[in-house]
């Protein structure tokens, strides 16, 4: 009998990308949904509704399941919803380990972030760590995927495997909910971006690359229990992030430029911008945090024990820029 497997996120950018990976295989799927979701129609999968937030109702999501890919979980640059934050991505990590323990799956897969991991001094390389702390990182977003790591790594016993993948910043298409590096896109492609940084970078991942880098987690010929893999790629300055994104969108680079201190002065008064527009925030205290911290991540151990071969940063936008617009034109159609 072939095993199911269950998606917990799959509306997000990874688990789409991880449902669109696995749809192609033979194996059965099921996914945890909270609502229904037209995002999801033809892939004909098998649906449980249900939140991790909800200890029974993964009971049910998880019957009968050997691997579980829990993706499910907050992603907040912008300050406020904290305790949210706390309870989707933390205590909804231990909902799952715990479901997935009663349930007798064999293993958990669960889609950590690079941001649980302290920076390194500038310059040196980063590597997978073993422990993990919320006293050790910034910001509300990284303490919570902080301590959920912990609790996937420490709820591992014999009978239950788990591993963690820690991705970095995702672009690639199938961003249905509009990351901000698909709005700064969008922003690009509509008239141009303001602006450009002198200052910081960061690391980009494509989401194929970490669907397939997640689906290797799922075989224990590759990864052994509580391994963590660092599914990262292409690190970039920030200026040369966004000249790449004006490059491939066919338009000038920003000409003017801000600085650190006028970013940092300027980002509480953007976020409460970006708070009554309900628009998906760019430029926040913590995305300014972040892209100041070394992100020279290194995913030699994934390339090793998975065959993990993650594409440039330049095809990931081209495909995102090209996805997006049909998106849009598929979306104005509809209007």
């Amino acid at each position: 009998m072939a095993s199911l497997s269950v998606i917990t996120g799959a509306t997000g950018h990874i688990g789409y990308a991880l449902l669109t990976e696995l749809a192609k295989t033979s194996e059965p799927l099921r996914l945890l949904l909270r609502k229904p979701s037209p995002l999801l129609e033809g892939f004909g999968c098998e649906t449980a509704f249900g939140d991790v937030t909800d200890y029974d109702s993964l009971l049910t999501a998880f019957a009968g399941a050997q691997v579980v890919y829990h993706l499910a979980g907050i992603i907040e640059l912008n300050a406020g919803n904290e305790d949210l934050i706390w309870k989707v991505n933390a205590e909804g990590t231990r909902n799952v380990v715990e479901a997935c323990k009663a349930c007798g799956v064999r293993r958990l897969v669960y889609a950590s972030s690079v941001d649980a991991i302290p920076p390194a001094p500038e310059g040196e390389v980063m590597r997978e760590i073993e422990r993990f702390s919320p006293d050790a990182v910034t910001g509300t977003y990284a303490k919570t995927k902080a301590v959920a790591t912990r609790i996937a790594l420490d709820g591992a016993a014999p009978d239950f495997e788990v591993v963690v993948v820690q991705p970095s910043a995702c672009i690639g298409p199938y961003d249905f909910k509009g990351s901000s590096i698909g709005e700064m896109l969008r922003m690009f492609m509509h008239f141009s971006f303001p602006v450009t940084l002198p200052f910081g970078g960061y690391n980009f991942v494509d989401v194929r690359d970490v669907a397939q880098g997640m689906i290797a987690c799922a075989d224990p010929a590759k990864a052994a229990s509580k391994a963590c893999y660092l599914l990262t790629g292409e690190s970039m300055s920030a200026g040369d992030f966004i000249a790449l994104c004006s490059e491939i969108t066919g338009h000038k680079p920003p000409n003017l430029v801000l600085p650190q201190e006028l970013a940092l002065f300027f980002a509480p008064f953007a976020e409460k911008y970006y708070e009554l527009a309900k628009k998906t925030p760019l430029f926040t205290r913590y995305s300014l945090r972040k892209i100041m911290d070394n992100s020279n991540f290194s995913y030699e151990k994934a390339a090793r024990e998975l065959g993990y071969r993650p594409r440039g940063a330049r095809e990931s936008l081209t495909d995102m820029v090209a996805w997006i617009e049909e998106y849009d034109a598929q979306k104005a159609e509809k209007e």
